[in-house]
């Protein structure tokens, strides 16, 4: 989810399936036994050139030192040389870890690759922490310690990301696991990995909930309470559907008009600047907490992963109780405009014509393309503020999986400065941006509309949808700095990555 990559802008989601693991179990031990002791994952590197074997990290290395090389000798003798990803377990062979997995962290010399667009060794650390995390809570073990692998942030993320599992509604969990840094001093690393893995794992909590439990006042009353102990720094307004109203939000008031759940527009300030005239960043994000398609209804199947369609709003609002947490010198504003987009009598019919904050004109030719509605008034209302730079996250259009798949977020700005710190952003955290066209092309597809000033699908409905809706989005924007981040697929978890399960 985002939410990381989101933070990083402040300071400055999913690819391939998890790594198969290999067991080895050379000792035995009970559940009952496995459950009072601790666990520990170490790393393990694969020696550069063409000679074999492994380097074992600082932390494992004095593990082995520790057991006169007992861990160096069972790698030896327990399979052929760990690879990235691979994961080994051992058993018995420490008094304090009945369970010690070892996981392959690729070669030292990983850094940033230019052809992926991220830092490689930061991914490696985060897919073996999580992996050998994963391996303990399988087993039960309800406490495991971590090796920091020289980068505790990111040992931090990949454990926290790779134990979250959305289960608060089986009868049957998966057993909780509390981690902790192993032989590293970088607590300070580790505590800011946390932080920001809670982040995100409090969007994917939002996202994965079934939208009965998760409706637009459910929502923001959870980030108000997560934001309650913040209370200091950031102030939460929950705006009714009568401000709505008196606001002239027609285009978002078309969406929600179908629902019996009232709209919500959360708004949540965070001062974090010494200097509290500095202009705020501005984040809005969609928050469509279930999308039928209204009248122009979605086919059925998958259509419960529609429950996730507030992913945009998910993001900006984890984004900020992140930046509280980590008490970021600067001022963000959070817009989230939340309702349900459902079919009835009331709802909005498609050929209607609607009136945005701005006083443009919408037809309304697909009551399933909302999202672009309710952005368009959040960006309206945000310029109000006077931002340094607009950044909406929103999973838009399908369009955007068939132009770049689950593999990156497609990004659409008008400023090649904000273009620079989102992509050094997501190289640093593995969320990968690609930049995408905002052609006036697009715009005239939008602008050509028979019967308003603008119409919410364009012209050639099923061609650039993606670049379109960016297109559509544009004409409520007049800042200098804006980007819109099209996450419809990469929020889906449909291929997780590595370091993160389905979610």
């Amino acid at each position: 989810m985002y939410v990381q990559q989101m933070t990083m802008l402040l300071l400055r989601k999913t690819g391939p399936t998890a790594a198969r693991t290999k067991y080895c179990r050379l000792f035995s031990a009970s559940r009952t036994h496995l459950n009072d002791r601790k666990g520990l994952v170490l790393g393990a590197f694969e020696k550069e050139g063409d000679e074999a074997g492994l380097h074992l990290t600082e932390a494992a290395a004095s593990f082995d030192k520790n057991i006169s090389g007992k861990l160096s000798e069972l790698l030896k003798i327990s399979g052929p040389t760990l690879k990235k990803g691979r994961s080994r377990i051992f058993y018995g062979i420490h008094e304090d870890f009945p369970c010690v997995a070892v996981v392959g962290l690729g070669k030292t010399s990983a850094g940033v690759c230019a052809s992926e667009n991220w830092d490689t060794s930061k991914e490696n650390i985060r897919q073996a922490a999580s992996a050998g995390c994963r391996l303990l809570q399988d087993l039960e073990v309800n406490h495991v310690e971590v090796d920091g692998c020289g980068d505790a942030q990111s040992a931090a993320e990949g454990a926290a990301l790779g134990l979250f599992q959305y289960d608060q509604l089986k009868s049957k969990k998966k057993t909780k696991v509390t981690t902790q840094l192993h032989g590293s001093s970088d607590s300070a690393g580790w505590q800011k990995g946390v932080k920001y893995a809670d982040g995100q794992n409090l969007a994917r909590l939002l996202m994965e909930a079934p939208a009965n439990h998760v409706t637009p006042t459910a929502f923001a009353n959870t980030i108000e309470e997560r934001l309650a102990v913040l209370s200091e720094r950031v102030t939460v307004n929950k705006r009714s559907q009568a401000w709505i109203e008196q606001q002239q939000m027609g285009a978002f008031l078309s969406v929600s008009r179908g629902s019996e759940e009232p709209p919500v527009f959360l708004e949540l300030h965070y001062n974090g600047s010494p200097d509290s005239k500095q202009p705020p960043l501005l984040l809005v994000g969609k928050g469509i907490t279930f999308d039928s398609g209204g009248i122009s209804l979605k086919p059925s199947p998958s259509m419960d992963a529609m429950r996730a369609d507030m992913g945009g709003a998910a993001t900006v609002c984890a984004s900020i109780v992140t930046a509280a947490a980590l008490k970021l010198p600067i001022n963000i504003i959070g817009l989230a405009p939340l309702c349900e987009n459902m079919p009835s009598g009331k709802a909005t019919k498609p050929g209607d014509v609607v009136t945005a904050k701005n006083g443009k004109t919408i037809q309304v030719d697909n009551t399933d393309a909302e999202g672009r509605l309710v952005l368009a008034d959040a960006l309206c209302y945000g310029h109000t503020f006077n931002p340094r730079a607009i950044v909406n996250v929103a999973t838009l259009t399908g369009a955007m999986d068939v132009a770049l798949g689950s593999a990156a977020t497609g990004v659409f700005t008008n400023s090649d400065w904000l273009w620079e710190q989102l992509h050094k952003a997501s190289v640093v955290t593995g969320d990968r941006v690609w930049r995408m066209p905002l052609f006036q092309h697009y715009t005239r597809q939008v602008t050509d509309s028979q019967l308003a000033d603008l119409n919410n699908i364009g012209k050639y409905s099923r061609s650039g949808g993606a670049c379109t809706a960016a297109a559509f989005l544009r004409e409520f924007v007049s800042a200098p700095h804006w980007a819109h981040l099209d996450i419809a697929v990469v929020r889906r978890g449909a291929s997780p990555s590595a370091h993160a399960r389905t979610g």
